[in-house]
């Protein structure tokens, strides 16, 4: 099983390239690859640092980094999980964790954008439909889920 731990600066060329592979391999199934090469572009190795002071950011490791995701409040953002780890419940563990940090900060719900291929993922996880929006990044669902 995977363990959750903070974002370390260090991590930021796996988590690039984690982010990278998970646009190009699993994402392209539903975007243009030039809007895929324009968000590969986005998440580089400075832009993921960058991130990190933003926002908590967090990785899943088994056997390497094979996810992360990062909040900033009640708001979720950057979360991927390795195409071959996929469907080993590491991105619901990496959700429920910083839900759990969301209700020790006294949040009662959690937001986030879905791209059309993590939309499903979210909505088996309890989150429900707000509206849709077009981004710079593409067609984006946004979802709330109310927290215990």
């Amino acid at each position: 099983m995977a363990t959750i731990r903070r974002f370390d600066h260090a991590d930021a060329p796996a988590v690039a390239g984690l982010i990278q592979r998970c646009l190009r391999e699993v994402n392209s199934r539903d975007y243009p690859s030039e809007l895929i090469e324009r968000m590969c572009d986005h998440f580089t190795e400075q832009r993921i640092k960058e991130l990190a002071t933003q926002r908590q950011m967090f990785v899943a490791e088994a056997n390497g980094i094979a996810g992360t995701v990062s909040r900033d409040g009640n708001k979720v953002y950057t979360m991927f999980v390795h195409p071959r780890a996929a469907g080993r419940g590491i991105g619901r563990l990496l959700m429920r964790h910083i839900e759990a940090l969301a209700v020790i900060d006294g949040y009662d719900r959690m937001e986030t954008g879905a791209s059309i291929t993590a939309h499903d993922f979210y909505r088996r996880l309890g989150y429900v439909d707000v509206r849709s929006t077009e981004t710079d990044f593409g067609f984006n669902y946004i979802l709330r889920r109310d927290l215990p």
